[in-house]
């Protein structure tokens, strides 16, 4: 359906125009019509067609300056402008208004029919545009929750790689290289600082989730996760690396403001926590602060900086230089656990070289606690007087270059445990496995025996077998069993069918063919040659 409206102050020419349209386009085709530039204006609003025939010349308003008007309201409509007059003389502004085509008076009825047809398949264009366009909003809708809820659970969990992360913040439009966590959490009631029936308040919020973060959206402009138990963990990106106390106090108003506008709502109780300002890859720490704040008091909004509940520090001390150091460990990183180690060597030496006991006991510190990751990420057996002469040793070293050396050695050793470990178990699995099939390949032998043997699953030993041998199971199983036939081949008389059992094989037709497809020839071949 087209809704036509036609504008014009002759009435023939409007009674001229109806009639070539019903007749040529029939019922898809609904027409209204006006013949001042008043009327004009106040049948648009109402009306809003798809289509206008727009007279120039009309009593009191003239076409353009309705045009202009209507176009105010209606983005869509496509104006065709009918005058006896030289067009040229309004083509400037009204092409600035949208104007399809102009038509000299008195129009025939082949130029009414074919800019019609031409309007129509503009406006047919634009309608399919506009579905297309709700299809895809309708799509985003579904999807950016998922993507965002992604986001939040992997920098909780810590179950990514920074190109995951990355690739988050693209799809989001994240620019922020910071940000803070909040946690919402509900219940019944609060009694003393714990919520009562979080598991029915997180049924409840499970099934309201939609309105909740509608609402949240409005107080809170952040990323918004889905419910976890009686939580809901909200990420907030900032530009920079702290929060002026005006922007923090305008935070906490605003989660005030969402508290009472929730609990109003859906008759629960309702409290937010925040944590710190930190770099992205680091909100699971913000989150814990969010949720420590709250366990820490009664209040229904609670900031991490306004009543800290983690360790403080000096202000010159390089937290993140720390906290860098002990990333790179845990990953493995060698040689930037070295040189973050050394960073951090030279930061005490500027600023304490006349303390020389404080900065042993601070390498001891960090030596101890990057073993105690390392026994952690890779299993290793801990021996209690493994670490009986680090005292004496730090104590007997006499300059701070003996100590920073000492300090770096033992930081290495630390991620190189963690960096080979893996490789460390990878190889001692294939090396078992490798010396069962070597002492057990004469039997019927399968993936999933040597794997049993193992104590591994058959898929990961599979994996692990190939990328440390270069050759899958059977193969290797295969080559071991014909070079020890070919031996037998040529040092002894038996049978092909008492070699074939001895080297693990029950069907000697079986062995013969594999035989020949490892060396190019038969059993019997291979003994006479």
């Amino acid at each position: 359906m087209y809704k036509i409206m036609l504008a014009d102050d002759e009435g023939i020419v409007i009674d001229s125009l109806k009639f070539i349209i019903e007749k040529e386009f029939g019922s898809i085709c609904e027409i209204r019509t006006a013949k001042t530039g008043r009327q004009v204006i106040e049948l648009a609003e109402e009306f809003q067609p798809d289509i206008a025939f727009m007279d120039i010349q009309m009593p009191g308003i003239n076409g353009i300056d309705a045009m202009r008007e209507i176009r105010r309201t209606n983005n869509h409509v496509v104006f065709i402008v009918m005058t006896a007059y030289d067009k040229f003389d309004y083509a400037k502004e009204a092409i600035s208004l949208g104007v399809l085509d102009y038509l000299n008076k008195p129009v025939s009825r082949d130029a009414i029919v074919a800019v019609l047809k031409k309007a129509m398949q503009r406006i047919d264009g634009e309608r399919t545009k506009r579905s297309h366009d709700l299809k895809v909003r309708e799509k985003l809708e579904t999807v950016v929750p998922i993507i965002e809820n992604g986001l939040i659970q992997d920098l909780l969990f810590k179950e990514y790689f920074k190109e995951d992360i990355d690739n988050y913040k693209t799809l989001l439009g994240i620019d922020s290289e910071y940000g803070y966590m909040a946690c919402m959490v509900f219940g019944r009631e609060l009694v003393g600082n714990y919520m009562t029936s979080a598991v029915a308040a997180s049924i409840q919020a499970q099934k309201a989730y939609r309105e909740i973060h509608t609402i949240t959206e409005d107080y809170i402009k952040g990323i918004i996760g889905s419910v976890m138990s009686n939580k809901i963990p909200i990420l907030i990106p900032c530009d920079s690396d702290t929060l002026s106390y005006n922007e923090r106090n305008a935070i906490v108003e605003n989660a005030r403001a969402l508290c009472r506008k929730l609990a109003d709502r859906f008759d629960m109780d309702f409290r937010v926590g925040f944590g710190s300002v930190k770099p992205l890859d680091r909100m699971s720490e913000s989150y814990e602060e969010a949720n420590t704040v709250l366990i820490a008091n009664t209040s229904h909004v609670a900031h991490v900086d306004d009543m800290p509940v983690a360790c403080q520090y000096e202000d010159n001390y390089p937290m993140e230089l720390e906290k860098r150091l002990f990333d790179e460990i845990v990953l493995g990183n060698i040689n930037e656990s070295v040189a973050t180690a050394a960073a951090f060597f030279d930061w005490m030496e500027t600023n304490y070289a006349n303390d020389n006991d404080s900065i042993r006991l601070k390498c001891l510190e960090f030596v101890l606690w990057a073993e105690h990751v390392s026994y952690e990420k890779t299993g290793r057996m801990y021996e209690f007087r493994s670490r009986a002469n680090y005292l004496s040793q730090l104590l007997n070293v006499k300059s701070l270059a003996e100590v920073k050396v000492w300090f770096i050695e033992k930081i290495k050793a630390a991620a190189f445990w963690v960096s080979n470990k893996q490789e460390e178990q990878s190889m001692s699995v294939v090396n078992k496995a490798k010396q069962y099939i070597d002492e057990n390949y004469m039997k019927e032998l399968t993936l999933d025996d040597v794997s049993r043997v193992v104590n591994i699953s058959s898929y990961y030993f599979s994996k692990v077998f190939k990328e440390e041998t270069g050759e899958n199971f059977i193969d290797y199983l295969t080559k071991l069993r014909i070079e020890s036939a070919k031996k037998l081949l040529k040092t002894t008389n038996k049978s092909m069918k008492e070699i074939s059992a001895e080297v693990g094989y029950s069907d000697p037709n079986y062995f013969s063919r594999n035989f020949k497809k490892y060396t190019g020839k038969t059993p019997t071949d291979y003994a006479k040659g």
